[in-house]
């Protein structure tokens, strides 16, 4: 990683330069003001709640206290009582089981008290004054750990002078593929036949995963596989002629298959088909001839720099930077502050939107039992943060919203209000629901106020740049 001003030598695109900038005058030429975002660029790192970044922020629904002391307590496995939140220093978590079966357990009917059931039978340890920690302290569970402004003082900073969300759930309550699959089509599914749709079907825990993960039961092992054969975002955006890319940073990406077990890392680039990087493997991407716009993640400086940033943009970290147990809380917010930041110092910023989250709660405690939407979610809290110009000042938005927001968000803003639908999208695949039209999903435009004057760069200090390197 280099500091903030180094320059990176490397060449923009400039077909998608001029792209972007015929695709932002048209954009910006419309009536309705959400079209002042020309760029909207989501943020995703890993396996955080919204009580263990933010549970003591002033003013969100955040841990139930009284006199500053915890009023709620999760049951011990063991009927030995109960262990309250308490603050975590430590820049290093281990966090818990996450995937989907993890999820109905710690959710308990509405209670949220299976936070400690779900951890293996090895963790005996549950907090740093339990005296069997001395014992055990390798295998010392830290789920009811939350930090503050003292470890995370940039995200706070984020939150107290732009927009902070304090009821975003997961789409779907579960791990890291599902999570990434719903972020970019609305669907986690296993297709019983290659490149047809209509073969899908509905699968939160285990969907068509990527060669390299422990195998499953319920796997479709053979050839061609995984194949996401339903529709996803970049359809109707390519249809549109809206540019996008997809940025991932190179390196490892450390999950297995439903985070059931440790196992070795996997390698992770722009051009592997990943947990964290799903475009590759969708046919609409193959066959639409944009598998190019899966970039690597220093081409986005670059567009940054330039002001040639897409329409739409996703950005993928690799496992140091990822927040993803066990890498370090302060790597991955140095590196979110080097994203913000050259997107501040950038031509773009007047027209950008930034959603900065998470994208599973990671074993972490959370409160607030997630609103059930259909048989896949909505998941556990994660944090979210809006960042723009036109975003309003220190705002706690206290509306129901899932990451599918962001793609509601999306389409309202480029794509006229068009939805990932197969009544409509000429794609039909048999998707339990549209998830951008469920009732009590929220609208992201309350978060901004399109008649202020742009608001001015925030330049935080500790911003890194990648520089291609990942410590391994």
């Amino acid at each position: 990683m280099k500091a903030i001003g180094v320059a990176i030598a490397l060449t923009a695109s400039i077909a998608t330069a001029c792209a972007t900038i015929a695709a932002t005058q048209t954009h910006a030429a419309t009536a309705d003001p959400i079209h002042k975002i020309a760029h909207v660029v989501i943020i995703m790192q890993e396996n955080r709640s919204f009580d263990h970044y933010f549970g003591t922020f002033p003013g969100a629904d955040g841990i139930p206290r009284k006199n500053g002391v915890p009023t709620v307590c999760v049951p011990r496995p063991d009927n030995s009582g109960c262990v309250r939140p308490y603050h975590d220093p430590n820049d290093l978590n281990q966090g818990g089981p996450h995937n989907f079966r993890a999820a109905q357990r710690v959710i308990a009917g509405g209670a949220m008290s299976g936070f400690l059931d779900v951890l293996s039978k090895r963790h005996r340890c549950f907090e740093p004054a339990d005296p069997n920690c001395a014992a055990v302290s390798p295998e010392r569970s830290d789920v009811m750990g939350y930090h503050d402004e003292r470890e995370i003082p940039n995200y706070w900073r984020y939150a107290r002078d732009f927009v902070l969300q304090d009821r975003l759930f997961e789409a779907i309550a579960s791990w890291s593929l599902p999570q990434h699959l719903f972020l970019v089509s609305e669907w986690s599914a296993r297709c019983a036949q290659l490149h047809v749709a209509s073969s899908c079907v509905n699968e939160p825990s285990a969907p068509d995963d990527p060669p390299d993960f422990a195998p499953n039961a319920k796997r479709v092992h053979g050839p061609g596989r995984p194949d996401y054969a339903w529709t996803d975002l970049t359809y109707l955006l390519h249809r549109k002629g809206v540019s996008w890319a997809y940025y991932v940073m190179s390196g490892t990406e450390p999950d297995c298959a439903f985070d059931y077990e440790s196992c070795a890392p996997v390698e992770q680039s722009a051009k592997t088909l990943g947990i964290w990087n799903p475009l590759p493997g969708f046919d609409t991407v193959k066959e639409d001839g944009e598998l190019r716009n899966v970039m690597d993640l220093r081409q986005f400086y670059v567009a940054a720099r330039n002001g040639t940033l897409p329409s739409v943009v996703w950005i993928a970290p690799a496992h140091k930077y990822s927040e993803h147990p066990p890498a370090l809380v302060s790597d991955g917010q140095a590196y979110v502050t080097g994203l913000i930041d050259a997107i501040m110092r950038g031509p773009d910023w007047n027209s950008t939107a930034i959603f900065l989250t998470w994208d599973d709660w990671g074993g972490f405690y959370d409160h607030v039992a997630p609103p059930v939407v259909d048989q896949n979610g909505y998941g556990i809290r994660v944090p979210g943060i809006v960042i723009s110009p036109y975003a309003r000042k220190g705002f706690i938005d206290h509306q129901t919203l899932s990451h599918d927001a962001y793609v509601k968000f999306i389409e309202d803003d480029f794509l006229g209000g068009e939805r990932i639908d197969p009544r409509t999208d000429g794609r039909p695949d048999p998707r339990p629901d549209v998830r951008e039209n469920v009732t009590i999903l929220g609208d992201l435009r309350a978060d901004f106020d399109f008649t202020q004057k742009p608001r001015s760069p925030e330049i935080l200090p500790g911003g890194t740049v990648w520089d291609g390197m990942e410590a391994k």
